[in-house]
């Protein structure tokens, strides 16, 4: 069953209980001239809530601004010297911080983060929608907070391997992201994509997996075309993984090492209170 994104269920039909609603987040200390972000119960008391703090880049960071690779903290006059390893370090925090999921507002261009990952995109005349299908129920708490927080009200149903399938409506809003990512009816991301920590964040919160050593990170079934990009992409991103195949626990990348777990716990940014604590990665 169908369920809208404001929690109402059609003809009156009270909701699944597919999760607990979870406890609304204390208000986060916005910034100065900038209210605080976050989220509570839903009307209805089933719909997805994350209380996430996320939030999003109203621009588009250029290819001179992009993120710094921790694992490169060499200076090219003296790539050795402890000085400048200490200085590639304070430059990379404040990068992490610069390009991380609470560095500003929500954008609809974050969405690439899902079609990184699992998201398809389909177009209808002059409208498009977004869908996800994901394998864990606080997955749609956090994806449906994070959709309304970008203006897209969203609809959530089972389906029939037990996993839940979240999608918006057709709106125009979406148009500008499907004809970037769409060639035919295959999904292939942009010339210039690149990952930021808002579009992590909405990866991860869709299709992340904690593992003992690290995070997977998966990948559509049948995205054979994006796999490439979304790797350089990690890479560009400081967050460079292993690629897994379909018969090696894949499609996936898996993401591993410290610096790289640190990298990707500052980008995503906190956990969303729907998120199982060994389900988000833990800031250092």
């Amino acid at each position: 069953m169908s369920l809208t994104g404001t929690g109402e269920p059609p003809d009156g039909q009270p909701p699944p209980a597919l999760f607990p609603v979870p406890e609304p987040a204390p208000p986060a200390q916005g910034r100065p001239g900038r209210p605080a972000t976050g989220g509570g119960r839903r009307r209805g008391g089933r719909s997805g809530s994350a209380g996430s703090t996320a939030t999003a880049d109203r621009s588009e960071p250029t290819a001179e601004a992009g993120p710094l690779d921790p694992t490169d903290l060499s200076d090219p006059s003296d790539p050795s010297g402890p000085a400048a390893a200490e200085g590639g370090r304070d430059e990379a925090r404040r990068q992490l911080v610069f390009f991380g999921a609470e560095a500003a507002d929500p954008s609809v261009a974050d969405l690439a983060g899902l079609l990184a990952g699992p998201g398809e995109v389909a177009v209808m005349g002059g409208t498009a929608r977004l869908s996800v299908v994901v394998d864990a129920a606080w997955r749609v708490h956090v994806l449906v907070a994070e959709l309304a927080l970008r203006g897209l009200p969203a609809s959530w149903e089972a389906t029939e391997d037990e996993r839940h399938a979240v999608r918006t409506s057709y709106t125009r809003t979406l148009k500008p992201l499907a004809a970037a990512w769409l060639r035919g009816p295959v999904k292939r991301p942009p010339a210039g994509f690149h990952l930021n920590g808002r579009r992590l964040r909405l990866w991860l919160a869709a299709a992340g997996v904690a593992e003992p050593a690290g995070f997977l990170l998966r990948l559509g079934a049948a995205d054979a075309e994006c796999r490439a990009a979304v790797g350089a992409a990690l890479a560009a991103a400081g967050l460079a993984g292993e690629p897994l195949e379909p018969d090696a626990d894949g499609p996936a990348y898996r993401i591993t090492g410290r610096r790289r777990l640190a990298r990707l716990a500052e980008l995503v940014g906190d956990r969303p209170p729907a998120a199982p604590p060994t389900a988000w990665p833990a800031r250092p």
